[in-house]
């Protein structure tokens, strides 16, 4: 929901109308956690979040991150730098604190200085914020900053087509320290919701138009075939299989899709409803991702 910034960095347009409606469904369909970041639209999705949910802050959980101001720059996380990114988060969301801060995709090496983590905890013991957690670029550096920094919370890619999480070990790391797992990209950048065919063209400024067309393909084949693998109960899409496959696995805590109308919001719901996959169908999506890479290399 926050909409176009400079470069391929987006998913395209939005319209803020739509969004608030988006996050009001939410919050009536029972959902309360809702990740975003200072540099989602430069401020404008932590404004919408901020907007919407003012009468009801009680009612919801709200994840932010701190380390980018823009998508073009280099990130900081120095402690300054990291206390300045969460106060201007707090006046955009109207809030005098965040429920989770994460650091946005730092590199294990950005974390072992002893003054990252201390400034982390000593906004928990200010009550800027419950709980510190990370945002890992992948599920290998989140693995290596499970054993060297134990975070309340990890923040990592998990889909039908990306379970590094899972082969990596790091899911039952988790599970053995009590980090919460928070799997984001569920439907592999839309291309699990099976929507996308050959003629698919993405709207200027949506991110996916840079990925190599040899990936873009690789995904959209590879969607339908992890997709057949799974039952799909009577009435429901492919979309909630994703979201489903995310919830079957006992380290996560919580799963973010994305929303942009309240027709989504539904959909997403619809998948917490239908509860986790059979162990059958997430024992056939580890099995094809072990003998097929859906990842293109150069």
């Amino acid at each position: 929901i926050g909409g176009t910034t400079d470069g391929l960095t987006s998913y395209g347009a939005t319209d803020d109308k739509v969004s608030l409606a988006a996050l009001g469904r939410a919050l009536d369909r029972g959902v309360n956690f809702f990740d975003t970041s200072s540099v989602y639209g430069y401020g404008r999705s932590e404004q919408l979040i901020g907007q919407a949910f003012k009468n009801a802050r009680d009612r919801v959980v709200i994840a932010t991150k701190a380390g980018f101001t823009r998508w073009d720059d280099e990130p900081d996380f120095s402690p300054d730098a990291i206390v300045r990114s969460c106060e201007q988060s707090l006046g955009r969301l109207q809030t005098d604190h965040v429920d989770l801060l994460q650091l946005h995709n730092p590199s294990p090496e950005a974390i072992r200085r002893d003054d990252v983590i201390a400034a982390l905890e000593r906004m928990v013991r200010q009550g800027k914020t419950r709980a510190w957690g990370l945002s890992m670029r992948s599920p290998t550096d989140a693995l290596v900053s499970l054993n060297e920094t134990k975070p309340p919370v990890l923040q990592v890619n998990l889909n039908m087509m990306d379970v590094r999480a899972v082969a990596s070990g790091l899911l039952d790391a988790a599970c053995e320290t009590g980090t919460g797992i928070i799997a984001r990209t569920p439907l592999c950048f839309g291309f699990l919701s099976g929507s996308f065919g050959p003629e698919t063209v993405f709207a200027p400024g949506d991110h996916r138009n840079g990925w190599p067309p040899a990936q873009i393909e690789a995904w959209r084949v590879g969607a339908d075939r992890v997709l057949a693998s799974v039952p799909h109960p009577a009435g429901s899409t492919a979309t909630q299989a994703a979201l489903r496959f995310c919830l079957s696995f006992q380290a996560v805590s919580t799963v973010i899709p994305g929303m942009l109308t309240p027709d989504e919001v539904d959909e997403n719901v619809g998948a917490s409803e239908l509860g986790a996959l059979p162990q059958s169908a997430v024992d056939a999506v580890l099995a094809l991702n072990r003998t097929h890479s859906f990842f293109v290399r150069d």
